[in-house]
């Protein structure tokens, strides 16, 4: 399985190009399910696994892989369905979300393919807003038709980790607390999860949160602002997008809003769940003002705060 992975490394230069490439597998006979390739890190064989008491029931026990001990997530009970039996024929699909690194216990897994996330569409409405998907893809290969459902891992993971989004003590800027009541904020993500935790982390600062589920969307609302005759770059006090989202990624959203000058000087956070340097180099290619690992809730206040700073000692 080591050989699905063994250029990832080169797949960095897909980022920025409105690319991605998704690591099929199965959970089941009949569907086909996806992650980006760039949040896995490697794909084994179920090793051993020791139980983990006390445990959320969809952990099935921990694994030690090159002397690391890694939570092993059971994917499909996780998702709503029955458990996966574990079988030598399973696979464990190690992956780096949030800075924190777990496996997920999957079927076959089949192979990866490359596509565009103008490819990638939003899951149907009609799915609720409880389901385990961010966006669905359809993939033809050999004259057959099939539709692949790529994983809301974000929120797999939030009902599995406590994600605590109270403030450390001394974050908060008592000085700055009136001045942020009612600044507006658009937050861009694809996962509800991933937006809730901002929406819930800077709502505590008295902000006003505007959220958008994927790049085109956060797009298509600034336009029509500027329609409007208003000046973003006032209107928002920033923009906080994450990278990867269906239809534009958030690098391409960054070039287009760089690109108008109407719009140019919005000040844009990059706010992702991918790990790796190649991150703080996209920032820099596509200019982005700043980057935050998700989930950290002091730093994203820090960011919202010294943003203010910096806007309030402009017009002094």
């Amino acid at each position: 399985m080591k050989k699905v992975l063994d250029t990832v490394d080169q797949r960095t230069n897909l980022v920025g190009e409105n690319r991605l490439e998704l690591l099929l597998f199965r959970i089941n006979s009949t569907q086909l399910f996806a992650i980006n390739v760039f949040k896995v890190k490697e794909v084994v064989r179920v090793p051993p696994m020791s139980a983990m008491p006390g445990s959320n029931n969809n952990i099935c026990g921990v694994a030690n892989i090159r002397g690391t001990s890694i939570p092993v997530i059971n994917l499909r009970s996780a998702i709503g369905f029955s458990p996966l039996p574990i079988t030598e024929d399973c696979n464990l699909i190690i992956t780096e979300y949030n800075r924190s690194v777990q496996g997920f216990l999957v079927g076959k897994v089949e192979h990866i393919v490359n596509m565009t996330w103008g490819d990638i569409m939003p899951p149907p409405k009609t799915a609720g807003k409880h389901n385990y998907l961010t966006a669905i893809t359809k993939l033809e290969e050999n004259g057959l038709s099939q539709l692949v459902s790529i994983i809301d891992v974000e929120k797999v993971l939030a009902e599995i980790i406590d994600y605590d989004i109270r403030l450390s003590d001394g974050i908060l800027d008592e000085s700055l607390t009136d001045k942020l009541v009612g600044r507006k904020i658009l937050v861009v993500d694809d996962s509800s999860t991933a937006r809730k935790q901002v929406r819930e982390t800077l709502g505590q600062l008295g902000l006003e949160i505007i959220e958008a589920s994927d790049g085109l969307q956060a797009l298509n609302l600034l336009q029509y602002w500027l329609e409007q005759g208003k000046d973003v770059a006032s209107e928002l006090l920033m923009m906080i997008t994450d990278a990867e989202m269906p239809e534009m990624d958030g690098y391409k959203l960054t070039s287009e809003v760089r690109a108008d000058p109407r719009m140019a000087s919005l000040f844009i956070t990059l706010n992702t769940s991918l790990s790796g340097s190649f991150n703080n180099a996209m920032v820099d290619k596509v200019g982005c003002d700043a980057f935050i690992s998700k989930f950290q809730p002091d730093l994203l206040v820090t960011e919202v705060q010294n943003r203010l700073r910096t806007l309030l000692a402009a017009s002094c």
